[in-house]
């Protein structure tokens, strides 16, 4: 940190005055600082932090998409220093760009190709980091890099998710969603089947109640000629 100069103090003080700096300097900024550098000289113990990820997702052009991403953290969790930072790299030519970036409160892109395109969708004490990019386009084909930062676990792997856009679903996604429209189907010709047959039961009870009642009706009293 550089320093403005020493202001003067009055004659029996302390030798140097107060410290000025050209920048303000927040109390958590500061505080995330010193844990980052009493972790990288040894002074706190360090353990690694895991990020995980989904791997690979394919997404239909123009559709949302969630990009998982969880952690787990040997340090407590503490929202004024835990820091998520999303990133991309494009499969062509082209520089790595930031995507989102979150710190006490989510701080989406103010430009860029993910400019309101990027939602935050992760619970920070439920260790997820997870956002939405929404209105995939193709220029979106690349890797997406998680990094989480949990002082004093700054040290660990950053998860990716190499997101692939497609014009339309896959075959084995085609299948998935003809299995889920044949089974909520089925369910509910289950569900008729049963309503059907609790009506035909009531019915049939009926019937055979008033089948025994009607000849009590018909029978004459035995006092009377």
């Amino acid at each position: 940190i550089l320093f403005s100069g020493l202001v003067g103090t009055p004659q029996g003080s302390s030798q140097f005055g107060r410290l000025r700096t050209p920048f303000p300097m927040s109390v958590n900024h500061f505080y995330l600082v010193l844990l980052s550098g009493l972790a990288a000289s040894g002074l706190l113990p360090v353990s690694g932090l895991r990020v995980e990820t989904s791997g690979e997702v394919e997404a239909v052009n123009g559709t949302d998409v969630w990009l998982k991403c969880t952690f787990q953290s040997s340090s407590p969790i503490t929202p004024a220093t835990l820091t998520v930072s999303w990133s991309f790299r494009p499969i062509g030519p082209g520089r790595e760009e930031s995507v989102f970036y979150y710190h006490e409160r989510p701080y989406p892109p103010p430009d860029g190709r993910f400019h309101k395109r990027a939602i935050w969708a992760g619970d920070i004490m439920g260790r997820d980091a997870t956002i939405v990019v929404r209105k995939v386009k193709f220029t979106y084909n690349g890797t997406f890099s998680c990094q989480v930062k949990n002082p004093p676990d700054v040290h660990g792997n950053a998860g990716e998710v190499k997101l692939t856009v497609v014009t339309t679903a896959s075959f084995s996604e085609m299948i998935m969603l003809a299995a889920a429209i044949g089974g909520a189907i089925v369910l509910m010709v289950i569900f008729l089947v049963i309503i059907m047959s609790i009506r035909r039961c009531r019915e049939k009870r009926r019937v055979e109640e008033g089948a025994e009642e009607l000849p009590r009706r018909q029978r004459k009293d035995p006092t009377v000629w």
